[in-house]
């Protein structure tokens, strides 16, 4: 496929934009059922939705927003491409300043203009104090941004960060509405105006998120004139609606995609086309938080008999069918940012002995004790997310073996957030941009306890020098060096238990052109998936 010149790239929310998804029976359209509709409409099903769809306070900051442009944005390749502005940035010598030439005649959605005094304002309001944007470190190495007249803006950095183009997919809010309301609180979180795409109809917080294409859009009003987000947290509840016909689209898990894909014969098609699947590659990981806090997964000793007693292998192939890879960390095998030699293989006899050096002594029920602590702790996971409960299971199976028992608990993240600091989950993160994006906010001290920020509330004097190193370096080999360091030292002392990377399946009704995927990231639902583009679609013609 070829770059695209409409934007909407990777990427959903943070995962603390996790609420309860009603699994209503009636259609998401109010109507007749959603995937019987016209060729010109398009209702996807999805597991998340945001808290707030202001840019403000980290809506779509990976680029992902169908209502919103970012300066740049990302094609099929993941490359960066001009969006609001004509073209790359350019970059002083230093590394330290960077230009952009903004696109001439793109008007907000409300018909005003955009400037560059929007894009200042839109990045000068993230870094202010009071906006409450948990995402706002992502921008720490911004210095000054000013505009030069209404169409360029001059970011000065503070140190040569390098990924800094990529953090410029953020979407740019407008001022003229934004700044007029209270940032946190106003209606603008909820009633966005934007350059994108696509205009913001409804938005049923637990059910829906409605759609109509822009007819002013600067890219072209989109083929695609009604694109619907249902939004259904339960896997199962999914299948039910896209095999019912209600929904064109959605992600699943492997076992319940490659299931329906074996039996939509048996099943039949939907009225106007076949289903199709597709497959994302992605940096999604999910791991187990081992909360330093807790006297259990406090233990280096623990962590490193936990971190070689799982057979991640069997994940990969139990769990998952083969829709995936081990994972050892948050950079996946294959990339080339992972470091050759971290991969820690099952081994239970070796986890036992780490057990029993450090005086873990097994008791009459099999489960070990220390200084008259028994290991044991619960492990939280979020209801209705199979990937996440069979990992649990599986989890909690292997360490048991080991002689740690773990106790897995289901519960919404209103339940979970106030446990973290002493009680594992079973997480997830990943970001493909670069190493930055996920192992500052995972890894960093600083950052311990920060909402969903270093969950495990990780304390590792090596590993916060080396972030702090790789992010201040524009050197890339220098970067490597650095993160081989972190990668290295949490075979060393993890503070996680990596389990599996995980491939992304799509159902697809196969009734338009211009489908595809890109290489994905943890959060996926609003702007991942085939739907990535689906500014881009073009209906099939019969």
């Amino acid at each position: 496929m070829t770059a695209r010149t409409v934007r909407g790239v990777a990427g959903a929310t943070l995962a603390a934009a996790l609420i309860t998804g009603v699994a209503a029976c009636s259609t998401p359209s109010g109507g007749t059922a959603a995937g019987t509709a016209g060729g010109d409409s398009a209702v996807v099903g999805i597991a998340t939705e945001p808290e707030s769809l202001s840019p403000l306070l980290g809506y779509g900051k990976d680029g992902n927003s169908k209502i919103f442009d970012g300066l740049l944005t990302h094609d099929a390749d993941m490359k960066l491409q001009p969006a609001l502005a004509r073209a790359l940035p350019e970059v002083s010598a230093d590394g330290r300043t960077y230009t952009y030439a903004l696109r001439q005649g793109v008007k907000f959605s409300d018909g005003e203009p955009f400037s560059a005094e929007d894009v200042v304002f839109t990045y000068r309001t993230i870094l202010d104090p009071k906006t409450n944007n948990a995402s706002k470190t992502e921008l720490d190495a911004i210095e000054s941004v000013e505009a030069r007249g209404e169409d360029t803006v001059v970011f000065t950095l503070k140190y040569p960060y390098a990924p800094f183009a990529e953090r410029t997919v953020l979407p740019i809010a407008p001022e003229h509405v934004a700044g007029r309301q209270d940032v946190n609180s106003g209606e603008f979180t909820t009633r966005p105006v934007g350059t994108g795409p696509y205009l913001l109809t409804g938005w049923s917080k637990g059910e829906k998120l409605s759609f109509k294409a822009n007819p002013g859009y600067w890219g072209g009003e989109p083929a695609v004139k009604k694109f619907t987000m249902a939004v259904i947290k339960d896997d199962d509840v999914r299948v039910t609606r896209l095999r019912s016909g209600e929904l064109d689209a959605a992600i699943l898990p492997p076992n319940l995609a490659k299931g329906f894909e074996k039996d939509k014969a048996r099943l039949g098609a939907p009225p106007s086309g076949s289903w199709g699947m597709y497959a994302a590659k992605t940096f999604d990981y999910r791991n187990v938080t081992l909360p330093t806090q807790h006297k259990v997964t406090g233990d280096v000793a623990v962590r490193q008999a936990l971190d070689i007693a799982v057979d991640r292998g069997a994940m990969v192939d139990k769990l998952l069918e083969g829709a995936g890879k081990p994972a050892y960390g948050p950079v996946p095998t294959g990339s080339p940012w992972f470091t050759a030699g971290t991969e820690r293989a099952y081994d239970l006899d070796k986890a036992r002995r780490i057990l029993d050096d450090a005086g873990w002594k097994t008791g009459e029920d099999g489960i070990r004790v220390k200084d008259g602590v028994r290991a044991s702790f619960p492990l939280w996971y979020t209801s209705g997310d199979k990937i996440r409960q069979d990992h649990a299971l599986a989890f909690a199976s292997d360490a048991k073996k080991a002689g740690i028992e773990v106790r897995t608990e289901a519960g919404t993240w209103e339940v979970i957030e106030p446990r973290m600091k002493t009680e594992a989950v079973l997480a997830g993160g990943g970001s493909p941009a670069d190493p930055d994006f996920d192992q500052y906010q995972l890894l960093t001290s600083s950052l311990a306890g920060d909402g969903f920020n270093n969950m495990a509330w990780y304390d590792n004097a090596t590993v916060d020098r080396a972030l702090g190193d790789a992010r201040r370096s524009g050197d890339p080999a220098a970067r490597k060096a650095a993160y081989d360091t972190v990668q290295r030292e949490l075979v060393k002392d993890p503070g996680y238990v990596f389990l599996t990377h995980i491939d992304h399946l799509y159902v697809v009704n196969d009734k338009w052109d211009g489908l595809t995927t890109q290489v994905e990231p943890h959060d996926h639902g609003l702007g991942s998936g085939p739907w990535w583009n689906v500014e881009s679609w073009k209906p099939k013609q019969k």
